[in-house]
């Protein structure tokens, strides 16, 4: 089972400006969006995590990072904490929650050994952008995000500790809290330890972990550094504690006529009177059905065929690949009922698409079949909302000899 440690975290000050210095995750931010945020405040913490400028951006990065401790613009934790970490919002269905996870390290495990799992199939990544930022720095700057099979983590991270700090963005807020009590500290470990962690969010820079524990083992012959674990978001694998969102198919390559021929032949189609909105996210669940849009945003729904998918798992992913397996059909990805729409529409673009299919979110018990039976999901199963922060808490890792 997988270990999982606390450290001695880089933190903002007691006076920072939340708002002004923490970022969303650098995987999402566009060019414009780091522009803004750099521009919001000269310490955010786009000028770290995600560098811009010549050749000698990651080194440039890492002086930041040194520069701003020592002018105590961030602060080093005086003992070992986890952090308890919790998002305060209303879901894509209109019902609010609290998703509560804790802040550690977690052991960077080879590919297949168990312990900490992957999830779906990814698609793979060229850029070594994380690995030299992480190689300069010495330090994870963004969280991988983790689900645990064990029961009684939600339970455990339940009664509140030290506030360190809280934004509310996008309507959602996020809350961080310091556990330095030894015997609460063992109690989360303890429970993170008797099952297996499976990744929701972050399969790169898990590995991009990985490749950089197998360089400071090489470098230094050791297997017993920081470098042994990376910086993770865990929480509970139960229904009250997720908010999966679907990732959507966006089809070109094909005329819209001949992509529902190809679909025919697993479903049906159903004429819808009203134009999508969050309640037919909700019908989708209840009913058992997909939709297709029109380039316009029209939708019909998706009936799957009697036996249509025997032997194929309960995911609608699976079942468009199934569906369109010999189809010239060129499938992208977009989650957000709005965001697709605006895709259809061709906003920001020159070209407008041939199709979208709305499909559903997965659901838990496929998510913990996935874990327990060593499978893989396809490609943009999940869409684990809201996204981690990055900026609340920075883990100091083994810095590579040069």
């Amino acid at each position: 089972m997988p270990r999982f440690e606390p450290f001695t975290a880089i933190r903002y000050a007691s006076d920072a400006d939340f708002d002004a210095v923490i970022a969303p995750p650098y995987d999402v931010l566009s060019d414009d969006d780091v522009i803004g945020l750099e521009r919001r405040d000269p310490h955010n913490i786009v000028w770290i995590d995600v560098p811009r400028g010549a050749d000698d951006r990651y080194e440039v990065a890492a002086y930041r990072l040194q520069d701003w401790l020592a002018k105590s613009v961030l602060v080093t934790d005086e003992q070992p904490s986890f952090t308890i970490y919790r998002m305060d919002m209303v879901d894509a269905t209109g019902l609010p929650r609290t998703i509560t996870g804790v802040l550690g390290g977690l052991e960077v495990v080879d590919e297949g050994a168990g312990g900490v799992l992957p999830h779906e199939r990814t698609t793979k990544k060229a850029s070594t952008d994380r690995l030299d930022l992480t190689i300069a720095t010495a330090a994870n700057l963004s969280p991988v995000w983790g689900l645990s099979l064990a029961s009684g983590l939600t339970a455990e991270l339940a009664a509140p500790a030290e506030p360190v700090g809280q934004l509310t963005v996008d309507g959602v807020t996020h809350r961080v809290e310091r556990v330095t009590d030894p015997a609460r500290v063992e109690r989360i470990r303890a429970i993170i330890a008797r099952d297996d962690v499976l990744i929701a969010d972050g399969h790169h820079r898990y590995g991009v972990s990985r490749v950089y524990r197998d360089k400071v083992r090489k470098a230094t012959g050791r297997k017993d550094t920081a470098a042994e674990f990376t910086l993770t978001f865990i929480n509970e694998l139960v229904d009250d504690q997720l908010s999966i969102e679907a990732i959507h198919r966006v089809y070109d390559g094909i005329g819209y006529d001949e992509l529902k021929a190809d679909l025919s032949s697993c479903f049906t189609f159903e004429p819808m009177a009203e134009r999508p909105a969050p309640a037919t996210l909700r019908a989708m669940v209840k009913y058992g059905r997909l939709v297709l849009l029109n380039p316009s945003g029209q939708g019909e729904w998706l009936v799957p065929r009697p036996g249509a998918f025997d032997g194929v798992r309960a995911l609608d992913g699976a079942w468009l690949e199934h569906a369109l397996a010999g189809s010239s059909a060129q499938v992208t990805y977009q989650h957000g009922l709005d965001e697709v729409l605006a895709e259809l529409k061709g906003e920001g673009t020159l070209a407008r698409h041939t199709a979208a299919v709305l499909i559903r979110p997965t659901s838990l018990d496929e998510i913990r079949r996935t874990a327990r039976e060593g499978l893989l999901m396809p490609p943009k199963s999940t869409f684990f909302t809201p996204k981690l922060r990055t900026g609340l808490v920075i883990r100091p890792t083994e810095r590579l000899p040069r």
